[in-house]
């Protein structure tokens, strides 16, 4: 549960949060309503019409307010198209920029659509931040494709850690899989050296872990070394996603409740589904933002959670395409995730996490 309490100053004709501490949910509620009222006076003294609410302030959510910076298709579920309904459904508002928008996912024979450059994206938030709408609890990156655009949203991190400095920064560092790299390898630097510092939780899969660490992972223990390299640079939240060690799917997760300290270390054995789907990975991110705010103390809980929606939801989405009558084998498959919607409220939780000692 998102947790802050903010002091406030005057800067220029508006007021800005100066310092943030843990409390409860009410409180968060009664100063960020107490915020919004100050703002509201203050605006309405000086302006003849009175302007919309701050609804982050006036309405702020009790779970949080996440700032995704995704990918958008039209048709299909990846990116934020994969990512904001789940986020919603478990409580949270959410603001989503899309960083492409396409007419489908790049898997299909040929898409079209648009690319949104790193001045684009600061247009945007320079809207927000002229109606004091940049109030976030969360921030949530996925696939992005250019060196400038992941330098302009390195920016957007620093400026809203400006407003909040409780700001949650969960990335999702997309750059290949299975060996391959799916952009440029200049990216693979930046990731490194300036974006790990400044996550509060890193979802990569196996293949990322090793291009951010330089450790090749062939074992179990290998993937909790390379967590632990991933704590001394940053995040103290990492899930390796996936990892594939003598045949078996694991997810890997990691702690490190304060610098310095040893982390608490998990695993999952996940079941494979014989199957190839899109937006799985966009989903699991999203879910473990989702349930890791919940319990912000227990992250293998979060990912016993994440993870049995995501294994609730593609077994739902095989029993569809199969009674359809569709060879499940012959392509990637689109999730049906609004048929969904009860695995992601509330998911069974059959696959259980395993601490490390």
């Amino acid at each position: 549960m998102v947790k802050l309490k903010h002091k406030l100053i005057f800067k220029g004709q508006h007021l800005m949060p100066f310092s943030l501490k843990t409390t409860t949910t009410s409180s968060l509620r009664r100063s960020q309503t107490h915020y919004f009222n100050l703002n509201r006076n203050l605006r309405s003294r000086n302006w003849r019409m009175t302007t919309p609410p701050v609804l982050s302030l006036a309405l702020p959510s009790d779970t949080g307010r996440v700032l995704s910076i995704q990918s958008h298709t039209v048709q299909g579920y990846v990116g934020n198209k994969s990512a904001v309904f789940p986020l919603q459904l478990l409580g949270y508002d959410v603001d989503p920029i899309n960083s492409v928008q396409f007419s489908n996912h790049t898997g299909y024979p040929t898409f079209k659509g648009q690319v949104l450059n790193g001045e684009q994206l600061w247009d945007l938030i320079e809207g927000l931040e002229a109606n004091n709408l940049l109030f976030y609890t969360h921030v949530l990156t996925g696939y992005i494709g250019s060196v400038s655009f992941l330098d302009t949203i390195l920016k957007v991190i620093n400026k809203l850690r400006s407003i909040n400095p409780n700001l949650t920064y969960v990335c999702d560092p997309v750059m290949g899989d299975e060996g391959k790299l799916y952009v440029p390898e200049e990216l693979v630097h930046v990731y490194r050296e300036k974006v790990v510092p400044l996550a509060s939780m890193l979802t990569p899969n196996q293949f990322e872990a090793e291009k951010l660490t330089g450790l090749r992972i062939n074992s179990e223990e290998d993937g909790r070394e390379a967590c632990a390299i991933l704590h001394a640079a940053g995040p103290s939240k990492v899930v390796i996603t996936s990892i594939i060690i003598g045949g078996i799917l694991l997810l890997i997760g990691s702690h490190q409740k304060e610098k310095g300290l040893k982390p608490e270390q998990f695993k999952i054995e996940i079941h494979k589904i014989p199957a190839y789907f899109t937006g799985t990975g966009d989903l699991m991110t999203a879910l473990l933002l989702g349930w890791s705010n919940k319990y912000p103390e227990n992250l293998d809980k979060a990912a016993e959670l994440a993870v049995s929606t995501l294994q609730g939801l593609l077994r739902r989405t095989l029993d569809d395409y199969k009674q359809a009558g569709y060879d499940p084998s012959s392509s990637s498959l689109e999730i049906r995730l609004i048929q969904s919607q009860d695995e992601i409220r509330s998911p069974k939780v059959e696959l259980k996490a395993e601490r490390y000692s």
